[in-house]
């Protein structure tokens, strides 16, 4: 019998079942709690195998080889929206877009990865095992490559959901894909995974929550939907895609929101403060049509007396939602600070972003994104810029304005640009006020920031580019005394020789005149003194292995990798 019966359930916590039941449901699982009504379903209404097919996807037997987050390699190599296998040949590129899993995400996102398929996956189709000579890589996705689907992780925290996967991907084995027969379904399709009966009826196939194809296939599926819920989950898709293209680690990213014309307003406090009006309207109408999609499910499957249609804030799968993006038990006062900070946190690394000619505040999109590429190569597509980038690829990040090209010096130039001059001290402050909660009254706004860029900017880099920052931090040590960023893409084998003779020593003679200045007879000179010449002992180590390796005229390849060619600067780099 099933949980519904009481008469034969008189205990709380026992349930009698008969094997029987457990046999209406695809896989037999002991699935006790499942109700008369959910065994009806899945005995009478058609499995989801009808209107779709699924694919596992591609394993590359070795990933580190094979795999590279897109932002790691040079963009020129990297091919979006094939349409075919034949078309990527013809290409002639190395890098394809990649569906692999994720984070739980709905509708849209998740596109981080390029596969190497060059040549028809020529050297994963070769790769083999040293020892046994046997090929490691397998299932090249086949006629399935490039074909628009849906795509879900294939293991999960506890909510099934699927993405849109437009033209254009391969899909690994943590992403495989959907396929439906008749691409008129398909916001049909992913309505229902994305719906509460799916999330209800799944545990009951998957009750490991790993999400086989087999389950999805089982999944009963009602086809004849009323029109609203193709044009619900089309305006859900739009709106994930639109906010996963607004951070910078999406290819798709052209502008930062906060410097987005339609919430332009005289300081950064007020344009925050109507960009965030936004993002909750937006939140609450993708919820709105989550639930709307739900309630028209649960009556077509006559489940009303076991769900309800109500979605938690903290499952409307939006970035610019903080109930989704910050885990844990935290206060609505603890969430609006978080995205505040964090928004903060991305104009800054978008000004980094400018400062290097990787972004321009002048066109959309990526400007400087390939190896090698000099200031020459951004002019030629910004001829005037508003705000010039930085000539020589080396930004020094020091505890005071050494150098016209400070990073701090940079930053204020790129606020006055953004917001106008007379806003500058107003949006100083306001920033500082939001990075350091700590605030003393006599720390100055430029003091907390400097304290930021040299203290935690390239920790918040490289959290935010998963380990594989773009932005590399050159330090020489505990004391901080050299710091200075470069933008990978624009390296070349003189940057290191440049940033010893422009910059290092350089340094070491500002902080020496700079102990001439004091006097051995203030006991505050003295240990400034002492400070002093630390910092210049840090440096004279410091310039000893830049030296060296400067002479060896390191050369990278970007197809290689972040991890690879990171570790070539070993001893001069901050640590990931």
């Amino acid at each position: 019998m099933t949980n519904d019966d009481s008469a034969n359930n008189p205990v709380p916590n026992f349930y009698r079942a008969s094997t029987a039941d457990f046999k209406k449901i695809p896989g037999s699982p002991i699935a006790y709690w499942a109700s008369n009504q959910i065994l009806n379903i899945f005995s009478e209404v058609h499995k989801f195998s009808n209107v779709a097919e699924t694919r596992e996807g591609l394993t590359t037997g070795s990933n580190d080889l094979f795999l590279r987050l897109w932002y790691e390699v040079t963009l020129k190599n990297i091919a979006f929206k094939m349409k075919s296998n034949s078309e990527a040949i013809e290409s002639g590129r190395c890098w394809f877009s990649y569906i692999k899993g994720g984070d739980f995400r709905k509708w849209s996102g998740n596109y981080e990865f390029v596969v190497n398929w060059e040549n028809d996956g020529k050297s994963m189709k070769q790769f083999s095992d040293q020892k046994t000579g046997r090929i490691r890589s397998h299932n090249y996705n086949g006629d399935y490559a490039f074909k628009t689907g849906f795509t879900w992780s294939g293991i999960s925290s506890g909510i099934f959901a699927v993405r849109h996967v437009p033209v254009g991907f391969m899909f690994d084995a943590k992403g495989p894909m959907g396929f439906p027969k008749n691409m008129s379904e398909i916001h049909n399709c992913e309505a229902f995974l994305n719906s509460k009966i799916t999330n209800h009826l799944i545990k009951m196939l998957a009750p490991t929550l790993d999400f086989k194809l087999g389950h999805v296939l089982n999944l009963p599926f009602k086809s004849d939907l009323p029109k609203l819920i193709n044009s619900n989950t089309l305006t859900n898709i739009l709106m994930s895609k639109t906010d996963w293209d607004s951070y910078e680690t999406s290819w798709n990213f052209t502008t930062l929101p906060l410097l987005q014309s339609e919430y332009h307003q005289p300081t950064i406090r007020e344009t925050y403060t109507k960009l965030r009006v936004h993002w909750r309207e937006m939140t609450l109408k993708m919820q709105q049509l989550e639930e709307e999609n739900n309630r028209i499910f649960i009556d077509a499957y006559g489940l009303q007396d076991e769900l309800t249609p109500e979605v938690p804030l903290s499952e409307i799968t939006l970035t610019c939602n903080p109930h989704y993006r910050y885990k844990g038990n935290k206060s609505k006062e603890e969430l609006e600070a978080l995205l505040l900070t964090d928004t903060i946190k991305e104009f800054i690394s978008y000004s980094v972003g400018c400062m290097f000619g990787r972004y321009s505040l002048d066109k959309p999109g990526l400007i400087l994104a390939n190896q090698g590429e000099t200031i020459n190569d951004y002019l030629q597509q910004v001829p005037e810029p508003s705000f010039m980038p930085d000539e020589d690829n080396i930004i020094p990040i020091l505890e005071d304005e050494y150098f016209k090209d400070d990073i701090v010096s940079r930053f204020r130039e790129f606020l006055k640009v953004t917001f106008g001059a007379e806003s500058l001290a107003e949006n100083l402050e306001f920033i500082a006020g939001t990075l350091s909660k700590s605030k003393k009254g006599s720390e100055s706004s430029e003091k907390v920031i400097r304290d930021y860029f040299l203290k935690s900017f390239f920790k918040d880099h490289v959290k935010m580019y998963k380990k594989r920052p773009i932005y590399w931090l050159f330090t020489s040590g505990k004391g901080r005394g050299f710091n200075a960023l470069v933008y990978m893409h624009r390296y070349d084998k003189e940057t290191l020789a440049k940033m010893r003779t422009d910059y290092l020593l350089k340094l070491e003679d500002k902080l020496d005149a700079r102990i001439g200045m004091l006097s051995p007879e203030s006991n505050k000179d003295v240990r400034e003194i002492s400070r002093l010449s630390k910092l210049i002992e840090e440096l004279a180590e410091y310039d000893e292995v830049l030296n060296n390796k400067a002479l060896e005229y390191i050369d990278i390849d970007l197809d290689d990798g972040v991890v690879v060619n990171y570790a070539k600067f070993e001893g001069l780099v901050g640590k990931v």
